[in-house]
């Protein structure tokens, strides 16, 4: 069976260009989307549309970096161990912690500036922490890389819980 990147005739690296992912996207959904299969056998409709739907999954991780990076890792056989490692080292602990307790800051004084700022660390932090992730898969070193994918998956937990604060700000 082919990888995500086979499929769209990619290169399997981290640095994509989003043009080629977005028209090899294109001419696979143009071969394999359903409506082209309404005269078909049930049987070539069921195959079109598992294609359609396996096209779309390959298409919505690639087109995201925490997710590519993640089937990069997975693809080169590093198992992110997502739900049993969850060891970080100390000083993003820290700064985790630094973070939670300006977001409860935030959100108990209802400062929109301070989740601005915060926002904008995360948002910084996310920037550098992908670059960083990118040069280890492209670099082949997965080990290194996932660990990064990991605290990714933190950072991308904690924007999701500013905007929340911002939501509830809102309301």
């Amino acid at each position: 069976m082919q990888n995500h990147f086979e499929l769209f005739q990619l290169a399997p690296q981290f640095a994509l260009d989003s043009a080629a992912l977005d028209s090899a996207y294109r001419d696979v959904q143009a071969r394999v989307h359903p409506d082209k299969f309404v005269n078909a056998t049930d049987a070539e409709k069921r195959v079109a549309m598992q294609w359609a739907t396996r096209a779309n999954e390959a298409y919505q991780t690639l087109k995201n970096p925490q997710k590519r990076a993640q089937y990069l890792c997975e693809l080169n056989g590093v198992d992110l161990q997502i739900e049993s490692n969850t060891a970080m080292p100390m000083a993003f602990l820290m700064q985790q912690m630094e973070w939670r307790e300006a977001l409860a800051d935030a959100r108990g004084a209802k400062d929109s500036e301070a989740l601005d700022t915060l926002d904008a660390d995360l948002r910084a932090e996310r920037k550098k922490r992908l670059a960083e992730i990118g040069a280890q898969l492209d670099a082949a070193d997965y080990v290194q890389a996932a660990q990064g994918v990991r605290a990714l998956m933190f950072l991308e937990k904690l924007g999701e819980e500013v905007g929340f604060a911002f939501e509830a700000l809102e309301a």
